[in-house]
């Protein structure tokens, strides 16, 4: 599920692949006997954004599980219930929604964990178990570009697969999109906020696996799990209350919280644990998680694998 077998063959050459296109010459010192400036770390950064995209790309089992999937599984719900009839209308049948609808915020939440957090956590875990990032040491690319090239890649296809997402929706179940401005930047501000602090959290969660071999056994426990307690496969409003407690103490529900505020009508907030959308609590915990997230990657990012 990760970029990490399209690399899998590169050599330490290769890694400085991005940072010597930039602008360095292999030649050796010039003739004045300056030795060649190495890039800027931005423009390393920038050049390395598009070979993790490349290899995300040329990776399909990587692209289906988390890039396609939340459409897949769109699609899935979308078919299997369209003879449900609406769900969530008013007391007088006015105001309900498809299922199509109803399980589209979930999947853009979804969506954003899958690319940000397994994507991201399997990735660097496998790169440290097979000692690319040790190799990094040898080259020319900063470990800040490195980065910069992960999180623009998140960024990028994170951006793409939610694009993909809304059109799907409205072209195969003619979903209603919001029309007010105020939605769209709602959507723009949790879409950011989400996705940076789904990115942090999985660079964190690439510390836990302690080979490549278990990096999949060892996130996609935590990640499916979130998905069922947080309102992405299940109605939120149909779990027990202690169990909407569970799941309020992570940042995916309320990641799924803020995207129905922006799909859905406004009367379905009455079925949030506080009958209310709480857009100030929602920034607050994702702003909180991102905190976190920062932190424990500082605190536990290793460039080679344990023992």
């Amino acid at each position: 599920m990760t970029t990490n077998d399209a690399k899998r063959g590169a050599g330490p050459a290769q890694v400085a692949g991005p940072a010597r296109a930039a602008g360095t010459d292999d030649s050796g010192p010039h003739s004045n006997g300056v030795a060649p400036r190495l890039p800027g770390i931005l423009r390393s950064g920038w050049n390395n954004i598009g070979f993790e995209l490349r290899g995300y790309f040329r990776t399909p089992d990587a692209v289906f599980f988390t890039f396609l999937f939340p459409l897949v599984m769109l699609g899935i719900f979308g078919v299997a219930f369209q003879t449900s009839g609406e769900v969530g209308a008013r007391a007088d049948g006015t105001g309900g929604v498809t299922m199509a609808a109803y399980y589209l915020p979930g999947m853009a939440a979804a969506g954003l964990l899958l690319i940000g957090v397994q994507n991201l956590a399997t990735d660097i875990a496998r790169e440290r178990s097979d000692g690319w990032l040790r190799r990094l040491g040898g080259t020319p690319l900063s470990p800040v570009s490195y980065f910069i090239g992960k999180i623009g890649m998140i960024l990028v296809t994170a951006l793409a697969q939610l694009l993909l997402l809304i059109a799907f929706a409205v072209v195969a179940f003619q979903v209603e999109l919001p029309t007010e401005p105020e939605l769209w930047g709602r959507l723009a501000w949790l879409f950011g906020l989400g996705i940076i602090a789904m990115a942090l959290l999985g660079v964190a969660l690439s510390a836990l696996p302690r080979s490549s071999r278990s990096a999949t056994a060892v996130i996609l426990p935590v990640v499916l799990l979130l998905q069922f307690i947080s309102g992405v496969y299940l109605q939120f409003s149909m779990l027990p209350e202690w169990l909407q407690q569970v799941a309020s103490l992570f940042p995916l529900k309320w990641l799924a919280q803020g995207m129905r505020s922006v799909f859905l009508p406004d009367h379905f907030q009455l079925q949030e644990l506080g009958e209310s959308w709480d857009l100030g609590l929602v920034a607050l915990n994702l702003a909180a998680w991102l905190a976190a997230g920062l932190a424990l990657s500082l605190l536990t990012f290793r460039w080679q694998r344990r023992s």
